[in-house]
């Protein structure tokens, strides 16, 4: 399944991924690495696993090492939605080693958050393999990595449910409580939503 769920677009990636950089880079760059290593010294790096998990977050990682140096080369050894075990290769990036020190925190970042919120979910999705439930994420994401983190939880085996507040209607609690009841909520949902919009009623119990 996760195979098939394609990288998002770069329009979607760059905004993220170049706020990402700014906020690590500040007003100087990496003035550590400028002041430590040779601008001619090249490395070869891997990044391993350090524990057993999904892996998710490789587009936006990728397109933050080549912001910083496209001449970054990246060799992957998995893709993004496979399982990997604790202590095996994900990719290995060759290059200018200012560069790769420069981009490696927020490449890190990426993989890891990313990796963190599939593998999570893998454990919830395969907790309820078997039966009819179906595990959806709501829209309590970090801000500015939602559709990071609602493609991770798709490389992970769940639903995104809502991915903002005009996909759907879903009425909540306060909903019911500023409107004067359920049946007043629905009422005035019905009348505006099109035949296009599907509405849902959160409950706290069954």
């Amino acid at each position: 399944m996760s195979a098939m769920i394609p990288p998002l677009p770069d329009i979607v990636l760059e905004p993220i991924v170049a706020l990402a950089l700014a906020e690590d880079l500040g007003r100087a760059g990496d003035v550590t690495t400028d002041a430590t290593i040779d601008p001619e010294h090249r490395a070869r790096w891997a990044i391993n696993a350090r524990q057993d998990g999904i892996i998710a977050g490789l587009d936006a990682a990728n397109l933050a090492s080549w912001k910083v140096d496209p001449d970054l080369l990246w060799d992957l050894k998995k893709p993004d939605g496979a399982a990997i075990k604790k202590g095996e290769t994900i990719a290995e990036i060759e290059g200018f080693s200012r560069s790769m020190l420069t981009a490696e925190r927020t490449i890190l970042n990426f993989i890891g958050r990313l990796s963190g919120v599939a593998t999570l979910t893998r454990a919830y999705a395969d907790a309820v393999s078997g039966t009819n439930a179906q595990i959806a994420a709501t829209r309590k994401t970090t801000p500015g990595m939602r559709a990071l983190e609602k493609r991770a939880v798709r490389l992970g085996g769940a639903l995104p449910h809502r991915y903002a507040l005009d996909d759907a209607i879903l009425i909540k609690d306060n909903h019911v409580a500023s409107a004067g009841g359920i049946g007043a909520a629905l009422e005035r949902a019905k009348k505006y939503a099109g035949h296009m919009m599907v509405i849902e009623v959160e409950v706290d119990s069954l």
